[in-house]
């Protein structure tokens, strides 16, 4: 049986229009790191051009190797810059840096994204000693659904952060991150279905 790793964790699920706060085990990622315009930036394209093999290569060796299938994760992102505003009132995507994410099955360990590397290396990709792999311990966190545009998240946000977080006696802590639950490529932007998540603290 195929298993879609999103549906085993609770977290991977939020409610448009509601803003809630959830506790987010710790998962071990695919990881590339960049900075600039998502819409424009080489850099960006190559890492995807990077993570995008490397997450069905570790897919098929599952399959094969360790006879466990499984739907290869969504896209997910880290993104921060020095001034906040870059994302809310501002959207100054020029200032914005990121990291890529893919998450890895529990059963995968070091020795097989080893081989899945392997194998991606023989074929090519821009990003690959780029590529890392690392446990992101989010706990406490802030999220919603957001629907449409990624260019209409800024309001949203701007809630999130000014308004929701601090009204319930949180600070914000690590990087802003988004869950990209719609494939851009198929879906219509108003369309979009995005997980919006800030890791925070009690005050």
């Amino acid at each position: 049986m195929k298993v879609d790793l999103k549906r085993l964790v609770p977290t991977y699920s939020a409610r448009h229009g509601e803003f809630e706060v959830v506790t987010v085990p710790p998962m071990r990622y695919l990881m590339i790191d960049g900075h600039g315009d998502p819409n424009v930036a080489a850099e960006y394209e190559d890492s995807l051009a990077t993570l995008y093999p490397m997450a069905y290569a570790l897919k098929f060796l599952s399959k094969k190797e360790l006879e466990r299938d499984y739907v290869v994760p969504p896209l997910e992102a880290l993104w921060w810059a020095d001034d906040m505003a870059a994302f809310t009132t501002a959207r100054d995507t020029s200032q914005w840096d990121w990291t890529v994410l893919s998450l890895v099955p529990e059963w995968i360990d070091d020795a097989h994204v080893e081989a899945a590397r392997a194998a991606v290396a023989r074929k090519g990709a821009p990003r690959l000693d780029a590529l890392r792999v690392e446990t992101l311990d989010e706990g406490l966190c802030v999220q919603t659904l957001h629907l449409g545009p990624y260019d209409a998240e800024g309001p949203v946000l701007e809630r999130m952060h000014d308004e929701v977080i601090p009204a319930r006696g949180l600070v914000r802590t690590g990087r802003h991150h988004e869950i990209y639950l719609s494939d851009p490529r198929r879906a219509a932007p108003e369309r979009l279905r995005t997980i919006l998540r800030q890791p925070v603290a009690e005050a």
